[in-house]
């Protein structure tokens, strides 16, 4: 059985709606906090599929995090060897880091559920599930175009929401997973501040969530499904 490997950077940032559609691809799913002692030891090159999972920590934190510049290293073997990758949120601002991109921090917050604006590339691949449907946002970073990738789509907020690397490589900005994870409350009790500059109060934050979350996760399985389908 092929093996995937999801690299969480918190615990309580976890593939979510995704597994459904990694599992139902044939992969055997493996996981590794990056608090986890045997992280450091674990070649990344190996899993047949790696899903690097979101974090409230940003990729120049590096003296605060040490373990972002190891994992910087260990990633760029992977993404030389064009192994199927996904990144989600910061693991999609990883990613970038890899391919030499400049990650820092935006001029906004971005939290809340709304469409991402899928350009033409975008829409002839698997973000064309996407399209018109309010997903989750929760984020304050960005990052330059890394070379050789080809932008998929952006927001009223940022430019830079999505790109993809030939088949195997796909970083997402949003979370597509979430909609149907109870986790989801656990990031609203954990960032109320957040919550407070974008959205307003948790409660509307909360109605959203109830409103959009099914959704969201469908568009985002659907994704995911064609472009597990699509891997070289």
């Amino acid at each position: 059985m092929k093996r995937a490997l999801i690299i969480r950077h918190v615990p309580h940032e976890g593939v979510a709606g995704y597994r459904q559609p990694i599992e139902a691809a044939g992969y055997a799913i493996d996981r590794v906090d990056v608090s986890d002692p045997a992280f450091g030891a674990i070649d990344l090159r190996e899993p047949d599929l790696l899903i690097m999972m979101g974090g409230p920590m940003g990729v120049y934190e590096q003296e605060a995090h040490p373990w972002i510049r190891c994992q910087l290293r260990r990633l760029a073997p992977r993404l030389e060897a064009d192994r199927p990758t996904l990144g989600v949120c910061f693991g999609a601002q990883m990613i970038a880091a890899a391919l030499g991109a400049e990650v820092y921090r935006g001029p906004v917050k971005e939290v809340g559920f709304h469409p991402v604006e899928v350009n033409d590339d975008g829409s002839a691949g698997p973000l064309k599930h996407l399209v018109a449907t309010p997903i989750l946002h929760w984020h304050g970073d960005s990052f330059t175009r890394p070379e050789g990738v080809e932008m998929l789509a952006s927001s009223h907020l940022y430019e830079h929401q999505a790109f993809r690397r030939g088949p195997n490589l796909l970083a997402l900005q949003f979370h597509a997973e979430m909609g149907e994870d109870a986790r989801f409350h656990q990031w609203v009790d954990e960032w109320p501040e957040a919550v407070c500059e974008t959205c307003g109060d948790a409660d509307r934050l909360r109605a959203a969530h109830e409103a959009h979350g099914p959704a969201a996760v469908a568009a985002g399985r659907a994704m995911i499904g064609e472009w597990l389908g699509g891997l070289q």
